[in-house]
């Protein structure tokens, strides 16, 4: 009898697409509206300049003043910076909920401990007490090979494979949902850096256009510029550095969990193979 293609056989619960997407282009103008907000009416606000002078020559009092001299850039990089710490929040719910209620590493000790005494079903009831992505593979493959074990018109080489397939498919529905939104705060990693070099030459612009005009330049003017330049990139900087941080910590949590669907999945199956291969 030829190998059907088979399915998972147990339901992956997995984040849509659709929501995610919604998730994102609801998240980023709300970061860049927040940001324009926060650069206007706080550090903006005149009790932060001497004299409560928030014009061009104004002298900041404090360090939410000398921020507000970055100029226009900075509640770009502002809103980046948001978007890094809501998404970087999103992803740390999301993969929390995918590692399940314990620890994994635990959790896959005890899942091999039950394989190897051939008790198949307090393997799976450990799965029900672990939940999440994790769980929910190795439950489907469980149940594979109890499927497989009543399977009367397939060799063991078959049998094998379809339980090796069944948690690559498992696998392939869940690791999508984790990987969600990880593109944007990488795509910030460039952005901010970029978009903090871009102040940067506009107060550089603003410093040499000072020294080039006719007479003694100001000194205050001249001043301003240059803090503008050193602001942005301070910002674009910062900025790129949580990015990337977040970044290879989540990287880092995926690659866990993905380690321990692949080390448990070859359990499973070395398990098939080793006590059905004399039948």
């Amino acid at each position: 009898m030829a190998n059907a293609p088979t399915k998972p056989t147990t339901p992956v619960k997995k984040e849509s697409s659709s929501a995610s997407g919604m998730f994102a282009s609801l998240t980023i103008p709300i970061c860049i509206i927040v940001a324009i907000c926060i650069f206007i009416f706080i550090l903006g606000d005149p009790s932060h300049f001497k004299g409560g002078d928030t014009s061009a020559n104004g002298t900041p009092a404090d360090i939410f003043g000398t921020v507000h001299k970055g100029g226009v850039i900075v509640p770009m990089i502002m809103s980046f910076l948001l978007m890094v710490i809501v998404f970087s929040i999103e992803r740390f719910v999301v993969i929390g909920k995918a590692s399940g209620t314990g620890s994994v590493d635990s959790f896959v000790r005890k899942v091999q401990a039950s394989l190897n005494a051939g008790n198949i079903n307090a393997a799976s009831a450990e799965c029900d007490k672990q939940k999440g992505s994790v769980a929910a593979v190795i439950k489907s493959a469980l149940k594979k090979y109890a499927e497989m074990e009543a399977e009367p018109n397939l060799d063991v080489d078959q049998k094998t494979l379809a339980i090796q397939k069944d948690i690559e498919e498992a696998t392939a529905l869940e690791m999508p949902m984790l990987e969600q939104n990880l593109t944007i705060i990488a795509t910030l990693v460039s952005i901010g850096t970029l978009t903090g070099l871009l102040g940067t030459v506009i107060g550089m612009i603003g410093a040499f256009s000072t020294l080039a005009a006719a007479g003694a330049p100001n000194p205050s003017e001249l001043s301003s510029h240059i803090s503008e330049a050193l602001i942005n990139t301070a910002l674009g900087i910062s900025t790129s550095a949580i990015s990337i941080i977040m970044y290879n910590v989540f990287t880092s949590k995926i690659d866990k969990l993905t380690y321990a669907i692949d080390e448990t999945g070859f359990s499973i199956v070395q398990t098939f193979a080793s006590s059905h291969k004399n039948k």
